[in-house]
């Protein structure tokens, strides 16, 4: 009965690889594997270690724009990304078109001082 699981086990490997190649090399391969080296058995301690959602956070134009009081503060920082290229012309048309039609508020409420540290979970 062994052998029988082996060989069937071994075709539905096949099957894989052959229906995703790409994906097959990626699990199979070295650099996408994270070692784990501890399990957490309570669920109050593990809760505690979960990083903090804002870890590595990279702001959009958008969370930018929402710390701006006027529009003229916020086109100064639509043309600013685009003029860096980290947004494109198209994004900074529509980004403009919005914010005169429908004003600064229209991206979201205000980001006040301190808004990161006070919505991170530290």
């Amino acid at each position: 009965m062994n052998s029988k699981i082996n060989t069937d086990t071994a075709m539905e490997k096949k099957s894989f690889k052959k229906m995703f190649p790409n994906l097959s090399k990626e699990l199979e391969g070295e650099e996408n594997k994270v070692k784990i080296d501890a399990v957490r058995t309570n669920s109050e301690t593990a809760e505690k270690t979960f990083c903090d959602p804002l870890h590595n956070f990279n702001p959009t134009v958008v969370d930018f724009i929402r710390r701006c009081d006027t529009e003229d503060q916020a086109e100064s920082i639509i043309a600013f990304l685009e003029k860096r290229s980290e947004i494109t012309p198209k994004r900074a048309t529509q980004l403009r078109t919005q914010l005169k039609k429908k004003g600064v508020r229209s991206f979201g409420p205000k980001k006040e001082d301190n808004y990161y540290f006070n919505h991170s979970s530290h």
